[in-house]
């Protein structure tokens, strides 16, 4: 019987690439294309999430007489019609064993290219399946999403660190001062996972488990991401309004050691923070083997997070660091989860500084912003055929649209070359092969380079916590 549906790699194309293999000029017998930026909301691109789609979907067997049989099948019904290329993927099995003749050449995964720049080419390796490098368009420009969660989360990671480098002792405390709460608002438990994994290249604080599995899968990663106890609204607010104190007391009593988040907003944020975390339960605070993180969860969080950290600044006191901001004591520290993106981060941080409190006091929380207020046009990701070989003839292929020059793409074989610290994508084949830094990653259903995620990381780290070579 054949697999679910959509777990058969001949129905996870677009309906008109089905035809696509009686439109090519006679004779083709080479297609290669490439995946690029070519624009987009930030200026450079993490690469990250190939990978994953060529484990899940490329790799090994992957057409069976099983799942042909259901794509003829459907693609009859869906158009009404025998646009079906059954003989070119019976040819794969018979002569492939059911692996894909393709190869897929990429930038090593976690590399920070700058955009209008190739990231990966794809191209056919037996002539008889020219048509089956575009058929794989659909699936392998996914890799746009968590290409492009890495690339968001990146640039909130420079932006906090810029803020702990003017204000703070120092930057140990990066590594989870930008944790994921997205999985709830993600599209899917797979969306979760690979854009939360995403974000794990960039920190190590999570609340989505389904990122953790991905890089634990995937990139052969122990354990990805990590986190701490923490309070929601309905944990506290069934003790009822005037129980909120005993509520407090109940995390605390039951996470005596180590970190513990409570958010402190169902009521009376102020009277939280001044009284009950201020006077009632000071004392506990304060003899607590660990730290507390109070949790503000509405208003604007300019003005909140400046309240609240005065008025626990008043409570328990604040000392001067070595480069004169204000910190809690080591065991108070608050987390702002409301409203936090890459457009709110700095206007907060901003602020803090302005008013002497260093960005150490504080950790964000990021859901939706972090991964769903994407799209494929974010970065402006595309993947378009540049050669071609017809009547054993080559042909550099390319688009320039006369109403957009923007979507001119790019013509011959490519090769992303890298030199004086600079990325520079040459075209028609002109490249010089020792300057290039593609690594084949796939070929003939074999992965060639498996990526671990510490090596995903170390790629995408930025300037200023990287080591001096």
């Amino acid at each position: 019987m054949a697999s679910s549906i959509t777990e058969n790699l001949l129905l996870l194309t677009d309906s008109y690439k089905v035809t696509h293999h009686l439109q090519y000029p006679p004779n083709t017998t080479a297609v290669y294309s490439y995946f690029e930026s070519r624009g987009g909301k930030f200026p450079s691109t993490v690469f990250f999430g190939l990978q994953y789609i060529i484990k899940k979907w490329l790799t090994g067997q992957v057409v069976t007489k099983e799942k042909i049989q259901e794509a003829k099948d459907l693609y009859h019904l869906h158009f009404g019609a025998d646009y079906f290329n059954e003989e070119g993927w019976n040819y794969i099995l018979e002569n492939h064993n059911g692996c894909l003749p393709v190869r897929i050449r990429a930038v090593p995964e976690g590399s920070v290219v700058p955009y209008k720049n190739v990231l990966f080419t794809v191209e056919n390796t037996d002539p008889k399946c020219f048509w089956l490098t575009n058929y794989l368009e659909t699936l392998l420009v996914q890799v746009w999403y968590p290409m492009t969660v890495a690339t968001n989360s990146r640039y909130q990671k420079e932006i906090i660190a810029k803020y702990l480098n003017e204000t703070a002792d120092n930057l140990d405390s990066l590594p989870f001062k930008l944790h994921d709460f997205g999985f709830r608002g993600s599209t899917s438990v797979e969306s979760a996972g690979i854009g939360g994994a995403g974000h794990l290249v960039n920190f190590q604080g999570t609340d989505t488990i389904a990122a953790i599995a991905v890089a634990r899968k995937y990139y052969g990663c122990k354990i990805a991401g990590h986190s701490v106890p923490a309070a929601e609204h309905s944990t506290i607010t069934t003790w009822g309004r005037e129980g909120e104190k005993e509520a407090f007391t109940n995390m605390l009593t039951h996470f005596p050691k180590g970190i513990v988040s409570i958010v402190s907003d169902s009521y009376d944020i102020w009277n939280a923070c001044e009284n009950v975390w201020g006077q009632q339960l000071k004392s506990l605070v304060e003899k607590r083997d660990g730290t507390l993180v109070v949790r503000p969860d509405s208003g604007e969080p300019t003005e909140v997070v400046i309240k609240v950290l005065n008025i626990l600044g008043d409570k328990f006191g604040s000392k001067k660091n070595s480069k004169g901001f204000k910190m809690l004591p080591p065991y108070l520290r608050i987390i702002q989860g409301d409203g936090i993106s890459y457009e709110t981060l700095e206007a907060i941080l901003e602020v803090m500084k302005k008013n002497s409190w260093s960005a150490e006091n504080i950790v964000f929380g990021s859901g939706g912003a972090l991964l769903q207020k994407l799209n494929r046009d974010t970065q402006k990701c595309a993947f378009k055929c540049s050669y071609a070989l017809i009547n054993g003839k080559e042909v550099n292929v390319y688009k320039q649209p006369v109403t957009d020059p923007g979507k001119k793409s790019k013509k011959g074989r490519l090769t992303l070359e890298y030199s004086d610290g600079q990325y520079r994508t040459v075209e028609e084949g002109k490249g010089d092969p020792k300057k290039d830094v593609f690594v084949t990653v796939f070929e003939n259903g074999k992965l060639l380079k498996d990526y671990t995620f510490d090596e995903v990381r170390a790629n995408a780290e930025i300037d200023l916590l990287k080591k001096p070579s």
